[in-house]
């Protein structure tokens, strides 16, 4: 069968061409993904074990105008719920981090428009002082992107000075889908895939921390999620070659849209998210299409379920994700998302699921 060969293909780590992904997409089984995801899980990883990480997600602001369609968290400057958290409230929730065993702090928030890069340094300057043993993972591409805009400043010259101020690492948030013909539809004002991607390969040659994200439901087809792969994955191989340094990890989620914008307009009714199936489907095809260059991917019980999060174990994931603490932004756009996990909830799933729970930090590194 042709979609096997492709497969085996994958599992003997050469890298299927972009109509092979797709064809993989639309035609194979969703039995004979699992399987060749799973093995090359199982030959790129520890097989016996999943990783997870305790950190909190801090959204330092709602305040944002860009108007993404799909997005039911943001506010305008003048709205009434608009918001900057006080360094009070910032303590408050880093200490409560720290006292459940907490690495890292992942922050981010929208595109302000008031907020300069010498916010963002003091910022940075008091977080690594006060809690010096936090990770600081913090602002995706987009976020940098609009403080280059403010600054009229290169990303490069953005990026040295956020990180001589703490800066360790820059989520991958603000990807959604990198096909700039689904970006045009939900996101008009937001970065181009281009463009994010330009970001991260600056992050990379300066040595932060970076993932990659995805998130699928927009609507779109099979050649559209491909074509994000491929981006990835061309970025990964060359980030890799020039600066020995690239993507540590790899998540998708199905778009959270019941609340949005988005999602309440009558012609995207039935249209919008994915069903278990077609997020297991895409996370099988992330494993098999971003090898051999993507080592580690990530399930999302956050949009799926504790038990969906299990069933990715089987299909390519070897991280569990983070106890994250509060999530704020994909939750507003749905009620049926999940924002909170106890450790010794995750470890108890990891081990029904039948691995070892280790805990790690950013970089995937064990504690």
């Amino acid at each position: 069968m042709k979609y096997q060969n492709i497969l085996n293909k994958a599992i003997n780590d050469q890298e299927l061409t972009f109509d092979e992904g797709v064809f993989l997409y639309e035609e194979a089984p969703l039995e004979a993904l699992q399987k060749a995801a799973n093995q090359i899980r199982i030959n790129k990883t520890n097989p016996k074990t999943v990783s997870y990480l305790i950190d909190r997600n801090i959204n330092y602001t709602n305040v944002c105008i860009t108007n993404c369609k799909f997005c039911n968290f943001y506010r305008t400057p003048q709205h009434d719920g608009a918001y900057v958290l006080s360094k009070e409230i910032l303590r408050e929730k880093i200490e409560e981090t720290i006292a459940v065993g907490g690495t890292r702090i992942l922050m981010q928030g929208g595109h302000h428009p008031d907020l300069r890069l010498d916010w963002y340094i003091e910022l940075l300057t008091w977080l690594k002082k006060e809690f010096p043993s936090i990770e600081l993972d913090c602002f995706s591409p987009s976020e940098i992107d609009n403080i280059c805009l403010l600054e009229n400043k290169d990303a490069e010259t953005i990026l040295k000075a956020l990180i001589e101020a703490g800066l360790q690492g820059l989520p991958g948030g603000g990807a959604e889908l990198l096909d700039d013909e689904i970006r045009q539809k939900v996101s008009p004002k937001k970065i181009s895939g281009s463009r994010w991607l330009e970001i991260m390969e600056i992050a990379h040659k300066l040595n932060l921390h970076t993932s990659a994200s995805m998130v699928i439901g927009f609507g779109e087809n099979a050649k559209n999620r491909i074509k994000h792969f491929d981006l990835l994955r061309n970025q990964q191989k060359k980030s890799l070659n020039k600066y020995n340094n690239g993507f540590i990890a790899f998540i998708a989620w199905p778009l959270q849209h019941e609340l949005t914008p988005l999602g309440k307009q009558s012609q995207n009714s039935g249209k919008l998210g994915a069903t278990k199936e077609e997020y297991l489907r895409n996370l099988a095809i992330a494993r098999i299409y971003l090898n051999p260059y993507f080592e580690n991917i990530q399930a999302s019980w956050p949009t799926m379920g504790f038990k969906v999060a299990q069933e990715a174990l089987s299909y390519g994931a070897n991280d569990f994700g983070s106890t994250m603490l509060e999530e704020n932004v994909v939750s507003q756009a749905s009620t049926k998302t999940h924002k909170f996990i106890l450790v010794d909830d995750i470890c108890k799933l990891i081990n029904e699921a039948g691995y070892k729970p280790v805990q790690r930090l950013t970089d995937y590194s064990i504690l």
